[in-house]
């Protein structure tokens, strides 16, 4: 055996000697943390550096399964499946999480990260907390490495080696498929941290504010991560899959709404418990919930239960470990937070049914109905399935007759909530904050109806978003000016000064600016698409939606590990040339999948989008068309949320965070 190979292999026998070490510091430190107390800093202590091994262990056995990708060692099994020779590094890097096993090590991996932090931010303010955030956090660490070394080992040999491996799935050799999954990663773990704290509230019995205040900062970035793996998610979906498309409710791209969902609700419900001293039950609930919807989405993307082009695995004895840990967790939390109930209590109540609190009360409603809807809509046909026997779908027509009108509702609260009053509004506070919103709203819903809009959702869309902008504006502009006034400063100094000041509120109407864009842009690529399926040949043409597309040539290309056919179209418009388009059928050189590479020529309005399939023999081959009205709206709302999650990150905190002894 080549001396190099022997230290490849002694590498990663380091490496999976290193995750076995992990899972006996993730025990040590679940039984040290929960033994020791608040009333034996010792053994909390213990437990404390239990998570740092844990991390600094992972952290080696993640770069000992890089490092036998990077040097193409075939004779671990993972590697073998997930690799080659001629595979591009930047996606030999990728394939650590593109199987099953990797990625369930990888993601334990992340929370180990996430630990350590979370104990190293908060070791001297949160003292009373830190042994169940400490035993916490390990516990579900330990469930997951059984299932990584036992169940789902990245580590095993192949035994003789094979010469070459067989090839990263060709859905995962992408840019926006490698970002994908560890956003979504990150965002699932991410969100171990305030489940973690409002478990150590409730077993400390100090289930006061301390927790929110302490996890605002780890909540939001949880909450980022999240959002802009599924916007990855959905803008891969729409280039690579060739349908015209950006989501489609598929059961997987739920898995990581649902968290979304409930996180969002969390979000907004935490701002009242801070505020008004309101909705701690709820709160520590809704966290929970959260962190579950992410092991939830774990178990659907790795069990192999559900059909999918996000699928991992198809284990489905595997995918029953994750959800015995899913139940577990359920159990814990849930019974522990019912024995806990009675300290959770406020001494407040709601003063009225048209205040802010009862704003962000039906806001959580309509999240939790919208996840509830979700979850049903992705459970059903399995349980269908599993019961009856029978194979049912649940597809965009159920989405669309539920969920969409959920999300109009909670258009409108985003618009009334930071606006209503406090405790009780009065009618001058309604007509001064929302009358010339909502007038404003009726025009536009007007003047969309004169122009030839019919479609009732489209229709509320843009009255409600017309409204919701209107309040955003009138808002900015009054605090604005009453600053530059105050301070002496033009407008913008005063917005400026504003944000500066607030950065959570605005930083938030700058995330709603965001989001209405992104509605606007679901609304008129969703309603008014228009598509085109045809077999061609060089020289034939076509025309849609007022572009005159021609057909110039076939052709052949490659790239590093894959071969296609190219086809050349020139796109048009009054004449004009307005683009070249090349979309391309990839074949892998080892996968053998066929894969499509759309052309896409993108305006401020609309997207000309152009695929080919298979050859039709003696006819040509097909070609499909579709424009997208304002689909570049859905990725610049994307950045516009992420502008504004990163103004909110910036917020100082106003609250002491440290705990009393």
């Amino acid at each position: 055996m080549p001396h190099a190979e022997r230290e490849t292999r002694l590498f990663l026998e380091i490496g999976h000697f290193a995750a076995i070490l992990a899972l006996a510091f993730a025990f040590v430190g679940t039984a040290s943390a929960f033994a020791g107390g608040p009333r034996n800093p010792a053994w909390v202590r213990a437990g404390s550096r239990a998570v740092w091994a844990v991390c600094a262990l992972l952290t080696l056995s993640i770069a000992s399964l890089v490092y036998a990708f990077l040097t193409n060692d075939f004779s671990v099994k993972y590697v073998a499946a997930n690799s080659n020779r001629i595979l591009p590094t930047f996606y030999k890097i990728a394939a650590v999480w593109g199987g099953h096993e990797g990625s369930l090590l990888f993601w334990v991996w992340l929370m180990s990260v996430f630990a350590a932090a979370a104990v190293a931010r908060h070791w001297r303010t949160h003292s009373v907390s830190m042994p169940f955030l400490i035993g916490v956090q390990s516990a579900v660490m330990t469930g997951f490495l059984v299932l990584v070394l036992f169940l789902s080992s990245p580590f095993e040999r192949l035994i003789p080696a094979p010469a070459d491996g067989v090839d990263l799935n060709p859905l995962l050799q992408d840019p926006g498929m490698v970002l994908h999954p560890p956003f979504l990663y990150l965002g699932y773990v991410g969100f171990s941290v305030p489940f973690a704290f409002a478990m150590a509230a409730l077993f400390s019995g100090r289930a006061g504010d301390e927790w929110v205040l302490a996890t605002r900062r780890w909540t939001i970035l949880a909450w980022f991560f999240l959002s802009v793996g599924i916007f990855f998610g959905a803008r891969w979906a729409y280039y690579e899959l060739g349908w015209g498309g950006y989501w489609a409710w598929d059961p997987v791209e739920n898995a990581s709404l649902m968290p979304w969902l409930a996180g969002t609700a969390f979000l907004h419900s935490t701002m009242i418990q801070e505020k008004r001293n309101l909705f701690r039950i709820w709160n520590v609930a809704l966290v929970i919930l959260t962190f579950a919807l992410s092991i939830l989405g774990t178990f659907l993307v790795r069990s192999g239960i559900v059909s999918s082009v996000h699928a991992f695995a198809n284990d489905p004895g595997r995918g029953l470990t994750i959800l015995i840990l899913l139940a577990v967790l359920l159990v814990a939390s849930f019974g522990t937070l019912i024995f806990r109930a009675e300290r959770l209590r406020a001494d407040v109540s709601l003063d009225s049914i048209v205040s802010r609190e009862s704003a962000f009360l039906f806001n959580n409603v309509f999240f939790l109905t919208a996840t509830f809807t979700v979850l049903v809509g992705t459970l059903y046909p399995l349980a269908a399935e599993a019961i009856m026997g029978t194979k049912v779908s649940v597809g965009a027509p159920y989405y669309n007759k539920v969920f969409v009108p959920l999300m109009l509702g909670m258009l409108v609260l985003m618009g009334v909530g930071p606006l209503i009053a406090w405790r009780r509004a009065s009618i001058s506070n309604l007509k001064r904050n929302f009358l010339a919103p909502a007038l404003a709203g009726i025009g536009a819903g007007a003047g969309a109806a004169a122009v030839g809009m019919r479609e009732i959702y489209p229709l509320m869309a843009v009255v409600i978003m017309v409204f919701v902008l209107g309040t955003i504006a009138s808002d900015a502009y009054k605090s604005a000016r009453s600053r530059a006034r105050r301070d002496g400063v033009s407008l913008a100094g005063g917005l400026a000064r504003i944000v500066r000041r607030n950065k959570r509120r605005y930083g938030g109407m700058v995330i709603h600016v965001g989001v209405l864009l992104m509605v606007l842009g679901m609304a008129g690529s969703g309603n008014y698409q228009t598509e085109k399926s045809l077999v061609m040949k060089p020289g034939d043409s076509f025309t849609i939606a007022g572009y005159a597309i021609s057909f110039k040539e076939i052709r052949e290309t490659r790239g590093p590990n894959w071969m296609a056919i190219e086809g050349v179209f020139e796109a048009r418009n009054d004449g004009t040339l307005i683009a070249e388009l090349r979309p391309q059928r990839r074949v892998y050189s080892r996968g053998g999948m066929p894969m499509t590479e759309a052309a896409i020529h993108s305006t401020l309005t609309r997207d000309l989008y152009v695929v080919i399939g298979d050859e039709v023999p003696g006819q040509g081959i097909a070609v499909k068309a579709y424009v997208n009205p304002l689909v570049q709206w859905i990725w610049a709302g994307g950045g516009v949320m992420a502008l504004g999650t990163v103004i909110v990150m910036f917020q100082r905190r106003r609250y002491p965070v440290k705990e009393a002894a």
